[in-house]
């Protein structure tokens, strides 16, 4: 008996540490992002281009600081700096591979980072 209940707690343990160590779904992430499994986390993509981004590119502004700024580019829909069109596969690219004016990111940040900027770039 005792060994019983013995192996009982130590499985609920278990489950508990298991439930646990799961990553909770962002409470503040858009349901449009959680619906498509596709679409990065915009809660995500602020975080990381407040950390990796910010430092050239306004968010809350279309000024330029050292690259330009990014708000209103979805409304824009052209790049201000080749006249490309804005689009989540081009926004994409550009982030990746840079040009002569920008450093590419796709070995400084993982595809999931870039795709959750992409997300948050979309919103500004």
């Amino acid at each position: 008996m005792k060994r019983n209940l013995l192996l009982l707690g130590i499985v609920i343990l278990a489950v508990a540490g298991a439930l646990l160590a799961q990553d909770q779904p962002g409470k503040t992430a858009p349901k449009k992002a959680a619906s498509h499994a596709s679409a990065g986390s915009v809660t995500r993509g602020k975080e990381v281009f407040d950390k990796k981004c910010a430092m050239c590119h306004f968010a809350d502004s279309d000024q330029k600081k050292i690259g330009p700024g990014l708000k209103g580019i979805s409304k824009r829909g052209t790049f201000t700096v080749n006249g490309n069109k804005v689009t989540t596969e081009s926004l994409r690219t550009w982030i990746e591979n840079g040009d002569s004016l920008m450093p590419g990111m796709k070995d400084s940040l993982e595809p999931a980072q870039i795709k959750d900027v992409v997300a948050y770039v979309k919103t500004l």
